[in-house]
């Protein structure tokens, strides 16, 4: 059972509704004022700029709400045509999408890590900080992957006190910045309320927000039924390979195998003989291959097919689609890919890649701890291939190395309990329960 603490967050869901039906409401005044934000002090808002690919976009999207719920603050999107249609709205009669001709949109988009106004470089050159008297009314703030160490003071907790006193906050991260959150002391006591469970965290935001729209609902359930739903067995494997000549696609093969194998996620083929021993209680397995190239669905396949399993088990494979290579901006590019994160998350054993944000949001969207595939080095297959997840949360790949309490760098992920090294990154973070082993 994994579990919430129900009062507490439909408190704080009622709370950002409330706050986003009232914003929606009054956009058409918003958008007059924006440029005088001054006016606006009465009313607090994020806006959430989201880059990278899709996974990692889900990932910034949970984290930039549950930051708004912990702040009281209205959440809107600034999104692309290339999102169009992935998700059903998560609030009734409303949106948190910023709409396309918002007037200062192209301004939004011209920020980045070179911004003079950022918060970070106004701390770094003094020109503001913690104790100003005076705050502004809208602050950038850019906590992307290759924000420095100025950019994350932003995780402190007297910067937290601060930015409770600017109405706007522009927000530009491709991270999941959700497992730092647990260790500023101002949102704590909320987030433990909420989150008893600390592994399941993306589970339920995930969950909430991203709801497929009926385009990609009629996509997963129709390849659902058709090649997955009769297996007894169903086994997600998630390829990203990032760099081809360190990871050569025979090196990945054989770790795949070495992996599945060795943990018994896959039978062995009998390659003595081709007809399959009779068997009167002859099981099945699907296994959904999910990879932007079709070599590694050839391959299993092929194995599968040309030698019966020693179990005599039934192995199907399948793959959805084969895309070759990333498109950014491409809205079907970004729908088979969703679709495919649901069809993952609906397996009962699960396979990824590391540093994959695209497996993070299947694993836990399914609530699925997975076996994590090592990053080949140096064209060798890892030696073990793979390990268990400790959770089922995604790692926040850059987290800070900093004590902002003892105002020193530290080794965040030995000082808490709920937050621990990745398992596939060890310079990132992410949350584990109490009882989960030290990486």
């Amino acid at each position: 059972m994994r579990t919430w603490n129900l009062v507490a967050c439909l408190v704080a869901f009622l709370t950002i509704l409330l706050l986003s039906v009232i914003f929606q409401h009054n956009m058409f005044d918003v958008v007059g004022v924006f440029a005088k934000v001054k006016a606006l002090r009465g009313k607090a808002q994020n806006v959430t700029q989201i880059g990278s690919g899709l996974g990692n976009r889900i990932l910034n999207m949970a984290s930039a709400f549950l930051y708004a719920l912990l702040t009281n603050r209205v959440l809107l999107v600034e999104h692309e045509t290339d999102m169009a249609d992935l998700f059903c709205q998560p609030f009734p009669n409303t949106s948190w999408l910023l709409p396309l001709d918002f007037p200062v949109k192209n301004e939004l988009r011209r920020l980045n890590q070179h911004s003079p106004n950022r918060y970070g470089n106004l701390l770094r050159n003094n020109i503001i900080n913690a104790s100003t008297v005076s705050p502004p009314s809208l602050l950038y703030l850019f906590l992307a992957f290759n924000c420095d160490d100025y950019d994350k003071l932003f995780y402190c907790d007297d910067q937290q006190m601060f930015l409770q006193k600017i109405p706007w906050l522009i927000v530009k991260s491709d991270e999941y910045f959700i497992p730092f959150l647990f260790l500023i002391p101002t949102f704590k006591q909320e987030l433990d309320k909420m989150f008893p469970d600390k592994e399941t965290v993306f589970h339920h935001l995930g969950r909430y927000l991203f709801h497929p729209s009926n385009k990609a609902w009629g996509l997963i359930t129709r390849f659902y039924q058709s090649y997955l739903a009769k297996a007894d067995e169903r086994i997600g494997i998630q390829i990203r390979v990032f760099d081809p000549k360190a990871s050569p696609f025979e090196v990945v093969i054989d770790q795949i195998l070495a992996c599945t194998l060795k943990e018994k996620l896959l039978p062995e083929v009998d390659k003595a003989r081709f007809i399959a021993s009779p068997s009167e209680n002859r099981t099945s397995k699907a296994i959904l291959i999910a990879s932007l190239y079709p070599e590694f669905y050839d391959n299993i396949r092929n194995i599968y097919w040309t030698f019966p399993t020693l179990s005599g088990e039934v192995i199907g494979v399948y793959q959805p689609s084969h895309e070759q290579y990333q498109h950014f901006g491409d809205s079907m590019h970004n729908m088979k890919a969703w679709v495919e994160m649901n069809l993952l998350s609906l397996s009962d054993v699960l396979v990824t890649s590391s540093w994959s944000t695209f497996g993070y949001v299947a694993q836990a969207l399914g609530g699925l701890n997975p076996w994590i595939l090592y990053k080949p080095e140096n064209q060798m297959t890892p030696n073990p291939p793979c390990r268990k997840a400790i959770s089922m949360e995604p790692c926040f790949h850059f987290a800070p190395s900093f004590d902002c309490k003892a105002k020193a760098n530290a080794d965040m992920g030995t000082i808490f309990p709920h937050v621990k090294h990745c398992e596939d990154a060890t310079s990132g973070l992410k949350l584990v329960n109490d009882h989960s082993s030290h990486i």
